[in-house]
Order: C-alpha cells, then sequence, then structure tokens
C-alpha cells in the first residue's frame, strides 16, 4: 500500500511517501523565525516532487494520512482539508493521525526504554497564548505509543503535573519531552525532571514518516469523519465572543 502522509499542526510542513516495500521518502519545509508557513503553498508541491522522485502518479496513492493535531488552527485546517481534497479526488482512503502520537513514535523509536527503565515519553505542541498541548505515551505492543494521558491544552506550569498523575499511578524512572513546546517551555519541564533534547534535535520536529506509519495501519475514516483535533476555541472565534462580551 502506498501511503501519503503530512503533518502541518506546527509552523513546519512535513511530508512523507511510503511505498510497498515500507521504504519512506520525507520532505519538510521549516520557515526561519519570523517568516509566515508555507502550509498552504509549499505543501502539494513537496508531495508532487516527492511522487516524482519515486515515479509514482496521483492515482498510484492508495491512503491520505494526515495529522490532526492538535496544533495551530490554520495549519490543521489547510492539512485536513488538503487530505479530504486529495482523498475525494484521487478515491483513496482516508486517516487522520495524532501528531502528539506521531511525535511519541519518532521519540520511542529514537529513545528506546534503557535496561531496567521504563521511558515515557511527553509529547509537547506549543499551542500559543502562553499555552502547550501535552500528551503522555509509552511503547506498546510492537512499539507502537499506547496513550497514557490523552492531549490537553495547559499553561507551563501545568506540564509537570501530566507526569506527575502518570507517576502517581504507575511510577516511571525516565521521562523525555519532545516538541516544539517542550523546546519552549524547556526551563519548567527540566525544572520537573523531565529530559528534553537540544533544541537542534530532530526529535522535536513532527516526523511525516511517523504519520505514514501510523496511518498505514489505523482505521479509515469518511470525508465528514475526519476533522481537525483543535482541543480548544480557535483565536478569532474567542477575540469575536471577547468582542460581544465588552459592547
Amino acid at each position: 500500500m502506498i501511503v501519503l502522509g503530512f503533518d502541518t499542526a506546527t509552523r513546519a510542513t512535513a511530508v512523507a511517501l511510503r511505498l510497498t516495500d515500507g521504504r519512506t521518502m520525507q520532505a519538510r519545509d521549516d520557515p526561519p523565525s519570523g517568516a509566515h508557513p508555507g502550509h498552504a503553498t509549499r505543501l502539494l508541491e513537496m508531495a508532487r516532487e516527492l511522487l516524482a522522485g519515486a515515479g509514482i502518479a496521483w492515482s498510484g496513492i492508495d491512503r491520505v494520512a494526515v495529522g490532526v493535531g492538535p496544533g495551530t488552527f490554520t495549519g490543521l485546517r489547510v492539512g485536513v482539508a488538503t487530505a479530504r481534497g486529495l482523498a475525494q479526488s484521487l478515491s483513496a482512503e482516508l486517516v487522520g493521525v495524532s501528531s502528539p502520537r506521531a511525535l511519541a513514535l519518532a521519540a520511542l523509536a529514537a529513545e528506546p526504554a534503557r535496561s531496567g527503565e521504563l521511558g515515557a515519553v511527553l509529547a509537547v505542541i506549543d499551542a500559543r497564548r502562553g499555552e502547550a498541548f501535552a500528551a503522555a505515551y509509552e511503547a506498546g505492543d510492537g512499539g507502537a505509543p499506547q496513550e497514557l494521558a490523552s492531549p490537553r491544552a495547559l499553561a507551563p506550569q501545568e506540564l509537570a503535573s501530566v507526569v506527575a498523575h502518570v507517576d502517581e499511578a504507575d511510577r516511571r524512572h525516565r521521562w523525555l519531552a519532545v516538541g516544539d513546546g517542550a523546546v519552549r517551555f524547556r526551563e519548567q519541564l527540566e525544572a520537573a525532571g523531565v529530559l528534553t533534547p537540544p533544541d537542534s534535535s530532530v526529535l522535536h520536529l513532527v516526523s511525516a514518516a511517523a504519520v505514514c506509519e501510523l496511518g498505514a495501519h489505523a482505521a479509515t475514516a469518511s470525508l465528514h469523519e475526519l476533522v481537525p483535533d483543535y482541543r480548544r476555541r480557535p483565536d478569532a472565534e474567542l477575540a469575536l465572543v471577547a468582542g460581544r462580551e465588552s459592547s
């Protein structure tokens, strides 16, 4: 099965093509600080380049997998709308993948639990407004991330509560935090004893290859069932409500 997977939950645009033999080709666009994300302008172009490099036509795609967040409102809207459009026009299967779970899959693969230790990953995506979307995972059967705490929007000082809640039920000796939110709120995480890789680590990047891997084994969704996982109301809606309440 050929899977086209992509994620636009963060400022980056990540795209991957999983071939029938299991090999994966990847491309990503990480805009520099201050630059606008290229979700709307780069996503399809990057997919087209990967297909051309593999010698595969658009019609050869069997399944489209997309990261549904939580993450930035505009990025998720672009990603989900693109996935829906491609699946419909190509008559391909459609799958939604949790963006934090994709982060955790790459981290668990790169940082397996040490001998005698049980590791857990805290996937943290910058939610802006001074918050982060955080979810916790451990390696499940076959290495697939098993959710320990579902994604939620938290203030920086609340991130440690996720670790504490999981450890209260089942003590874990080693935590690893990954994601652009982990970079932004490194101070709070390290104060809670959570290991956070250097800012330059690839573990902080949502991997489209992970989206493909998870998407290849996930249940398909209909066009109407696949929706972004915002986890909170978008900025524009909150501003509108605030304007009404102040008038």
